[in-house]
């Protein structure tokens, strides 16, 4: 059976937000934005030397973050905190905002996580050319020069794909984990909700900790020097 275009179109806005008058994501987007501003706002007006219960989890958070770039990049990785601290307390909040009766998740919606994962893919392809120059090329050429013609369209086929997986693993967890607590939520609304709420900001946590850490894997290799 043959299925209408207009079918196909329907699906697809339905599963990936396509449809331009949904602008569910640019409001969730929007609500983040703002209340990230505040909370910077009100962390500078409220730092001192006893800090206070916002500060201390600022303050572990971002430390966290650090070590994670340390680890991965020795001292100089600290240089890049700006980029992974931004998606990691944006994608975090944006998980968490789902949870909130009436708004949905920025990154439930498939354009927001490919709009973080190209920031991804263009910084660290240009921190690799701010590194080595010209030379970055030749990390997609394999171990050999031998091997050049045969590595080369695999890596670059492989780096393409980083995006890819990085949105699509992003969105299909957060929009999948959301509509099971959703059907859940719906069937059992006054057994589950504190299960279901512990579950979500698992799940909120450990997404943005995998993207987190591999947008830092890939700037890692990216500025690598080959031995």
């Amino acid at each position: 059976m043959e299925i209408h275009p207009s079918l196909w179109t329907t699906l697809l806005g339905d599963i990936f937000h396509f449809d331009t008058y949904k602008w569910d994501h640019v409001v969730a987007a929007g609500v983040v934005f703002v209340i990230l501003t505040l909370l910077a706002l009100a962390v500078k007006a409220g730092k001192n030397l006893i800090p206070g219960t916002l500060q201390q989890i600022n303050e572990v958070t971002v430390a966290g973050l650090a070590d994670m770039l340390t680890e991965n990049m020795g001292p100089r990785g600290r240089q890049y905190l700006p980029l992974i601290g931004t998606l990691a307390f944006f994608i975090f909040l944006s998980n968490l905002l789902g949870m909130v009766p009436a708004f949905s998740a920025a990154t439930s919606n498939f354009n927001a996580t490919v709009a973080c994962a190209v920031i991804v893919f263009i910084y660290y392809n240009y921190q690799g050319f701010k590194e080595h120059g010209i030379a970055y090329l030749k990390h997609f050429m394999g171990p050999i020069p031998l091997m050049a013609p045969l590595m080369f369209p695999i890596e670059i086929i492989s780096h393409l794909a980083r995006p890819f997986s990085l949105a699509i693993r992003l969105f299909g967890n957060i929009s999948g984990e959301h509509a099971v607590t959703g059907a859940f939520y719906t069937l059992f609304a006054w057994l589950l909700p504190v299960p279901l709420m512990a579950f979500g900001l698992f799940a909120a946590f450990l997404q943005t900790f995998v993207f987190v850490l591999l947008s830092i894997i890939y700037i890692s290799g990216s500025i690598a020097h080959d031995h």
